[in-house]
């Protein structure tokens, strides 16, 4: 039985021809931004990589099949739809039922791969969760970039994470970790997270090295480029630790546990912030694209 692997005519003619190609997430245009401000957000995304010369990919699944590229109509599908967000455990359901999702970190970097894309950008990578050695609540991401090649550049990871647990366990599960320009790691909303990273390069073409050496020595796990804002364009560190002190408070006196922590955390942050959060949100997403379509034609220029 084929894979059920619809790939753009765009995004396959870039393929096959060696043309860069970066993929995009869906979650983000579906859960992460409101309507309708959504949509022009996620046609903007396409239309940084397009004026640099790179293919966008829109990773999504429409009526059980698996999309690489969208097109307008189904960008507006994602956008203004109920689409719940799909994981890699979710793909087999909704592909056994025909029905719809908007892909996260996990699922879009398993469906690039199948789809033969070698760089992803998203805008915070999931993680290890803060009291994670009693409720054992870990992003599925992780697991996954340890058996994806992909490159994924993120801001980090959201500092309502375990920053210290989620990089102890990306060095576990062999994910390369590199900051991009910077020794420290970013924690999403704050250029700084305070942890120093092991590796760190100077720009795109650096980045495509690490990758054709990962190549070289057949390693199949995730190259994470740490890619942060700068200084000047981060959330307002008072304004951030103040907000994530209490939201936290907040969560632990509601006693939400699980799934139901991090959106509320997130839209409680965005409330507190007085919705500052959220446009930093838009630039991270903005500066990790460009990044990304940096490093895809580095790589197709090898």
């Amino acid at each position: 039985m084929a894979l059920p692997l619809s790939i753009s005519p765009a995004v396959a003619s870039a393929l096959d021809e060696g043309r860069p190609v970066v993929a995009l997430e869906s979650t983000i245009i579906s859960h992460g931004l409101p309507r309708p401000d959504n949509l022009d957000a996620a046609r903007r995304f396409e239309s940084i990589l397009t004026e640099m010369g790179v293919v966008p990919a829109t990773i999504a699944v429409l009526d059980g099949q698996l999309k690489a590229g969208l097109t307008d109509d189904e960008l507006i599908r994602v956008a203004g739809e109920d689409m719940p967000k799909l994981s890699v455990r979710d793909l087999p359901i909704v592909l056994a039922r025909g029905s719809s999702g908007a892909t996260t970190v996990a699922a879009t970097s398993y469906i690039a791969n199948r789809a033969g894309i070698r760089v992803f950008a998203t805008g915070g990578l999931g993680g290890v969760h803060r009291g994670a050695s009693e409720t054992f609540d870990e992003s599925a991401d992780l697991k996954v970039l340890s058996e994806v090649p992909i490159t994924v550049v993120s801001a980090g990871v959201k500092s309502i994470l375990d920053i210290a647990a989620t990089l102890e366990r990306l060095e576990s599960l062999g994910v390369i970790v590199l900051g991009y320009g910077t020794d420290m790691f970013p924690s999403f909303w704050l250029t700084d997270s305070g942890h120093r990273l092991d590796w760190s390069v100077p720009d795109a073409a650096a980045v495509a090295d690490v990758m054709a050496s990962r190549d070289e020595l057949g390693q199949l796990a995730a190259i994470l480029v740490a890619n942060p804002l700068p200084v000047t364009e981060q959330l307002d560190p008072e304004v951030h630790d103040r907000a994530l002190a209490d939201a936290l408070r907040m969560a632990d006196e509601r006693g939400l546990t699980g799934k139901e922590v991090t959106p509320f955390l997130l839209l409680t942050i965005v409330g507190l912030t007085g919705g500052r959060s959220l446009a930093v949100n838009l630039r991270i997403a903005e500066n990790n694209i460009r990044v990304a379509g940096e490093i895809a034609l580095s790589w197709a220029a090898r």
